[in-house]
This record gives C-alpha cells, structure tokens and sequence, in this order.
C-alpha cells in the first residue's frame, strides 16, 4: 500500500472513535478503510454510505455483491473483486456471468435484474449517460427507491474501487490476481 497502514495504538483520538464506530457494524478495518483511515471525517461519512450500501439499501444482495463486481471489473479493483466474488457466488449470481466479467466480457444473462443492473452500470461508466430505455427498465424492475439506489451503489462502488487502484492496497495473500490483463496495478499490452 503506498499509505502507511496504521495500527490501532497509532491512532489519534478521532481516528479511534471512527474506527470503533465503524466496527460496531463491521469485524474489521480493511481494505479502502486502511487508506480512508488517514481522513477520519471521510472516513466517517464513507462508512455510513458503505453501511448503507452494503446491509441497508433496496438491491437486493446478490445485485449488490454483483454491483461490486461490476464496477471492479470496470476499475480493474482486483482487491474488491477478490474480497467479494465468493459473496457474490454464494448470493446467487451464476458462475458464468462471473466467469464472463472476469474476463472481460459481456455475460449472457439470464436474469433480468442483473441484466438490466450491468447495462445501467456500464452505460453510467462507459457513456456517462444512461439511456430512457435502459433508465425505464431499471425503474420498471426496481421502482424508483432502488433505481436510486442502485444509481448510488455504481458512484459509491466506483469511489471504493478507485481508492483501492491509487492507494494500491495490497492484494490478499489468499488469492490471485483474478484478471489476465492486468498485473501490480497495470494494465498489461
């Protein structure tokens, strides 16, 4: 990681009373949190977000563990690919689709929700518009409260990832880099 990774005995008083509020909800400080850490009012107001976006908002699980993995993708976040594509297996999004993201691919959905969770994530990020048609059918499926949401979790998401690639958090020593094309936060060819 380029930031030092501070220990709790290294704290300062308010960094501890971030980090101990923010895990009363969580088991851990990791990830993004190591490098949000060094700003504790960012800290706070992104551990509320993520709290939301993570156990609150109106996706439904396994569309916010796919989320995470989208907007991953897209970054090429493999930290946050890694620490959430187990969840996101487990949740119910099928191992070709995950199969198909990791590579770099469009997956051939079969569920519409995820289907219409991806093309408004990827329009989002690719175009920076969202088409009507793809803006009406994400209302349609969601409702307007999770089309929101789900607005949110692309932003939010894409923050997390975007943290992680310039802080260059290291990879967890349990896994691999899950993407060929891309190698100690590089892109290869």
């Amino acid at each position: 990681m380029r930031l030092p990774k501070l220990t709790s005995d290294q704290f300062t008083p308010r960094q501890k009373e971030v980090a101990d509020k923010h895990n009363a909800r969580r088991d851990r400080l990791a990830g993004p949190y190591d490098v949000w850490i060094h700003s504790p009012e960012l800290f706070e107001k992104v551990s509320a977000v993520s709290n939301y976006m993570r156990f609150d908002c109106g996706l439904p699980v396994k569309l916010r563990e796919f989320g995470i993995l989208v907007t991953a993708r897209y970054w090429d976040a493999e930290f946050s690919w890694n620490a959430h594509v187990d969840k996101a297996l487990a949740a119910g999004i099928p191992a070709d689709v995950v199969s198909d993201l990791a590579a770099g691919k469009k997956p051939n959905f079969k569920a519409d929700d995820e289907r219409v969770y991806y093309n408004f994530a990827m329009e989002a990020l690719e175009n920076h518009f969202v088409s009507k048609k793809t803006f009406d059918e994400a209302r349609t499926i969601f409702g307007e409260r999770t089309l929101v949401d789900l607005i949110g979790s692309v932003g939010y998401f894409s923050m997390l990832q975007i943290c992680l690639n310039s802080a260059e958090v290291d990879l967890q020593k349990d896994r691999k880099p899950p993407f060929a094309n891309v190698s100690g936060y590089k892109k290869l060819g």
